[in-house]
This record gives C-alpha cells, structure tokens and sequence, in this order.
C-alpha cells in the first residue's frame, strides 16, 4: 500500500448463508457438512478499488447492491468472506442510524463511549464535549436516553462526534438524508472544510450530492463493481441504468439528431397560449412553496458591524409572502442596519438546496457600481430582488444573505448569514434538474401540423 492511499480495497467478498427456513440452522449443524441446508448470497464479490488521501469518493447503487457491507466491512464492524482491506489513518464513521449508541445509555454517555471507541482518551473527549454538545444541538435531550431521541437528534449526535474526533477518513452511509435541512446544511459546511485535508468515503442514493461533493464515484450492482472513474460518467452510466430497468433495455446514448430537420408544415397551426402553467396549477402538479419565517438567530460569520432587521419573499405589490407558486414574479427583501458607516456596500444572496449546492445567486455590486453612495450610522436599508421564482423539486431550500465593502473579487466582508430563510417545495411538476427555468414557447413540427404553446399566451 502506497504512503498516498488512504483506502486499498482488493478482490473483497462477502457471502451470507441464507436459511429458508429457521430449523434448518439446527439440521445444517447436524449434518456435519454431509448435506447443505443453505443457500449462499454474495453481498459482495471481488471489489476492488483504491482511494488516494485527501479524495473525496461516491459509493453509489440502488438497494441491495451492496453499498452499506461495503462501508461496514472497511470499517471493521462485519469480516470479509475474502479478500483484503487496507486503511492508512484514523477512521470515522456514520453508518446505519443509531449504529454505535447504546438506547438505554444517554446521549452525554453515548458521546463518550463512541469517543473511546474512536480512539480518543477520556481527557480529549472531555476537552471536546463543549463543541459537540453545541454541534449537535439537542439542548437538555444531551441527558436523556437516546431511545428517547427523534431520528433526526440521534443523525445530530452522531455526526457531532464524529466531526470531533480530528479523523483522517470519514465514513458517511445515507444518513444524512433524515435530517433537517438546517442541519443538513451545517453538516455539508464541516464535509467540504473536512473536504480540503481529509479523505471521505460517502455512499448516497442521491446523483446530485455524489456529483456535487464527489470528484470519484464507484458504482456497485448486485454486489458487483459496474464503474470506477470520475463522478460524473459513472453517475451518467448509473441514471442510464436505473431508466433502462425502468423501461427497458435499448435506451439511446447518442443525440438523437435527425438525418433531415422537419420541416414547419403549413396544413395546421394550433395555439396552446399558457397551457402548460393553467393545467399544471390547475392540478396536483403545481410546484407550491411555503416560505417561513426569518431567523434572526440564524449563524453567520463577518466583523459584525451589520445587522439584519428582515428577510422575506414579497410580492409586486410589497406584501410579504407565507406561500408562493412556482413560476410567480417575487422579489426577495432584505432590510439592514451598519453601526458604522459603509462605502457603496455590496448586498447579496445565495439560494441553496438541501445539501447546500448553490442554485442561484445575485449581488449588487454589478448594478450600482457606476453610483457611489453611503450607508449610513444606524440609517435603515432596504434592498429588494424581483425575479421570476423559478420551479422547484420537492423538499427544502434556504437562502443565504451577505454584505461585504469593497467589490466582487477584493472585499471586506461584514456579514454572511447562513440559512436565514428556509422554503419548503411541497409539490411539483419537476421531475429533473435541480430547478425549472421559464420556457417562453414550445413547437412542435412535422409535415403535416405546427404545434406551438407559448406561456406569454401569443
């Protein structure tokens, strides 16, 4: 194993015998091997791959393909059948929920039981509960059992520790997926700190965080490697996978293009103004989204000498807004306040998804550069975003906001607000991408008829 490898995995396997029945057991044990009650099932078979120090790798596959023994076997809580595993580093991991706690024991003695296992001593869990006990964030819960805790306080604990315990290697199995969004957010800023030393092994369901945090991904099947390179192709090759069980086989990889361009025909002109918006909020379809209330204690960094007095989605009329339909003109308000004054301060916002991938952003600087102008000592500012508010997936979004002084490139920055607004997609007609832009018209062509369906209704 080279000094630059973090993780060696070579021709690992590992088979389970499977019972049909639970008396056979007992006849398998008196038959002394004369005869086999029993049927093997790989999990895993002949995997092999390595993962460089400070990568970062995707484990993907659908269920059952073998992802989860993957990580439990390199992290030593199951034996391999065969092969062989190396780790160069201390290790730490967040595998099926709850794994590693005791339900009966609280969460204050969980912490230090999993310190230890860890490889920490009592005196630097103790210099380090503080922090984990903040980085959780459970409150008085910390001292009640953990079978008394929510799924999504047991995911809080757990990543706690291990953000602590200064490991070489994370190991994170799928359960970041049952927390809030909130959370979730803080746990993918640590990840991409850790990102820059550390080395991660992160085995998701989800395409865009292995793509988004990935820069290699391994693709198992059945307990088979399918793939082994960089994120994106294997990703590429899973989702074509995942559609051609879906519909079968035969799917085309190319672009499709045809020999000969159709043709606009003149036999038949049809007009569909608005159609797509009118059926679509007409039905379950309709991308709903609940906007809740500003966080005024939302976590942020920078010198402090700004203050946010609101954030809120209005609408053209200037009245905040509890919900809105994808698609609808918005603007997104922020009211603030500077003890000092500030020269031409840039203002700006981040809209993220769940996992903190930035979706979209915007700042002031590029608009007001050429009209300089001062905030003033404790004079009231208010700064408004109109936009078309775009269609989202399902699930929770938050939008970040920032002030800086200076420009886009070199800037003294005053105040990063994290998550000070979360949204929540509750329905959608979405079904790929991260999120739907607004498509002025659609046509359709053939010798015979010209569809045409334009949204501006014309």
């Amino acid at each position: 194993m080279s000094s630059d490898s973090a993780i060696k995995v070579e021709n690992l396997s590992k088979c389970y015998q499977i019972y049909d029945k639970p008396h056979d057991r007992l006849l398998q044990m008196l038959a002394r091997g004369r005869k086999q009650y029993f049927r093997d099932f790989w999990a895993l078979k002949d995997v092999s791959f390595e993962v460089k120090k400070g990568e970062t790798v995707g484990i993907i596959g659908r269920n059952g393909s073998g992802k989860s023994t993957l990580l439990q076997l390199i992290c030593g809580t199951l034996n391999p059948t065969g092969g062989s595993i190396q780790i160069n580093g201390r290790i730490a991991a967040l595998l099926e929920l709850g794994s590693g706690f005791n339900a009966e024991f609280t969460g204050r003695e969980n912490v230090y039981i999993n310190g230890v296992i860890l490889g920490l001593s009592q005196e630097e869990v103790n210099a380090r509960y503080d922090d984990i006990a903040a980085f959780a964030d459970i409150g008085d819960f910390i001292d009640q059992p953990v079978k008394t805790y929510s799924t999504g306080m047991v995911v809080r604990l757990a990543f706690a520790v291990i953000a602590h315990v200064r490991a070489d290697l994370l190991v994170i199995d799928e359960a970041l997926a049952v927390g809030d969004t909130i959370f979730v957010q803080k746990c993918m800023r640590f990840l991409r700190h850790f990102m820059q030393t550390g080395t991660v092994l992160f085995a998701s369901h989800d395409i865009g965080a292995i793509q988004a945090l990935c820069g290699r991904a391994v693709w198992l099947s059945n307990g088979k490697t399918m793939a082994n390179g960089d994120a994106k192709s294997v990703a590429d090759q899973y989702l074509k996978y995942v559609y051609e069980q879906q519909q079968g086989q035969g799917l085309a990889s190319g672009s499709g293009i045809a020999k000969k361009p159709p043709q606009a025909g003149s036999r038949a002109v049809f007009e569909r103004g608005n159609m797509r918006s009118r059926f679509t909020n007409a039905t379950s379809l309709r991308n709903d989204i609940e906007i809740f209330e500003f966080d005024e204690n939302a976590p942020g960094f920078g010198l402090g000498e700004v203050s946010i007095l609101d954030v809120a989605i209005i609408d053209l009329l200037g009245k905040p807004l509890t919900r809105v339909v994808g698609g609808e003109m918005v603007a997104l308000q922020i009211r603030l306040i500077s003890s000092r004054p500030i020269a031409n301060p840039v203002v700006g916002f981040v809209f993220k998804d769940r996992l903190g991938q930035s979706l979209f952003s915007e700042n002031t600087f590029l608009y007001f550069r050429s009209e300089p102008y001062v905030l003033e000592t404790n004079e009231p500012m208010t700064i408004r975003f109109s936009f078309q508010m775009p269609t989202l997936q399902k699930g929770e979004y938050t939008i970040d906001v920032a002030v800086a002084e200076g420009t886009q490139t070199e800037h003294v920055q005053h105040l990063w607000a994290h998550d000070i607004l979360t949204l929540a997609s509750v329905s959608s007609s979405l079904s790929k991408g991260l999120v739907g832009i607004p498509i002025d018209e659609v046509e359709l062509l053939t010798d015979r008829f010209h569809l045409r369906a334009s949204e501006a209704g014309h």
